[in-house]
């Protein structure tokens, strides 16, 4: 069970995994890597020299720090980026870093207000990109760099999102209480059909209902008087 597993509440469940492209831990290698190859090039001047006594051990042991350190560094790199998770989940979406201590930040999913693309011409022939999303949270922005296959998350992103304001609806609109039909009342109050009116734009004003939903319901209130 990864990390991400764990810190799911009760009936959550995890919709999407995504992490970074390859590109960006060979990115974030780049310096580790220019020690291993200046290690390398002293050991082979070294050799090519014919080295020998105090000289040799030097640069022997200058390469040999150069080449270990890089290669740590570049285990490191590796090791954090194989950490970190893109996880969207039925209510949130979660990011996961570290390799021992672990980090997490989530964005609920009824926060997200939108979600910014951003593919230069390599990111889209490698299927990668940066993913802003603009949340209510006091944050404003949360930034996912490098992602792999960052269109297929956005959509996934969004359907989860519709998703979940979907299942708020239902509820919403089942708790206002249904104006009685001509077949069961010889006529509408127009008093039942303001109350119910109100109910209805409170919901929409709290973003339980789409606006569009409210003029649906309303013209269908108005209709029975």
């Amino acid at each position: 069970m990864s990390y991400a597993d764990s810190l799911m509440a009760k009936n959550e469940q995890v919709l999407y995994r995504g992490r970074q492209h390859w590109l960006a831990p060979v990115s974030d290698a780049l310096r580790p890597i220019v020690l291993v190859l200046a290690g390398l090039v002293i050991l082979f001047l070294a050799v090519f020299i014919k080295a020998d006594g105090f000289f040799w051990q030097i640069m022997f042991w200058l390469s040999a720090i150069l080449i270990v350190v890089g290669l740590v560094w570049t285990g490191i790199v590796y090791l954090t980026w194989r950490a970190e998770e893109y996880v969207i989940t039925t209510r949130r979406v979660l990011k996961i870093e570290g390799v021992l201590d672990k980090k997490s930040g989530d964005s609920s999913l009824d926060k997200i207000n939108d979600a910014v693309l951003k593919q230069g011409l390599l990111a889209r022939m490698l299927h990668y990109g940066d993913l802003e999303i603009l949340t209510a949270n006091e944050e404003g922005i949360d930034r996912y760099e490098m992602l792999a296959h960052v269109v297929d998350f956005k959509k996934a992103m969004l359907n989860a999102k519709n998703q979940l304001e979907d299942g708020l609806r239902r509820p919403a609109l089942a708790s206002v209480a249904p104006v009685p039909s001509a077949s069961s009342a010889t006529a509408t109050s127009s008093d039942d059909v303001t109350v119910t009116l109100t109910k209805l734009a409170d919901l929409r004003d709290k973003g339980a209902i789409t606006a569009a939903e409210y003029e649906a319901k309303k013209a269908e209130l108005l209709g029975r008087l």
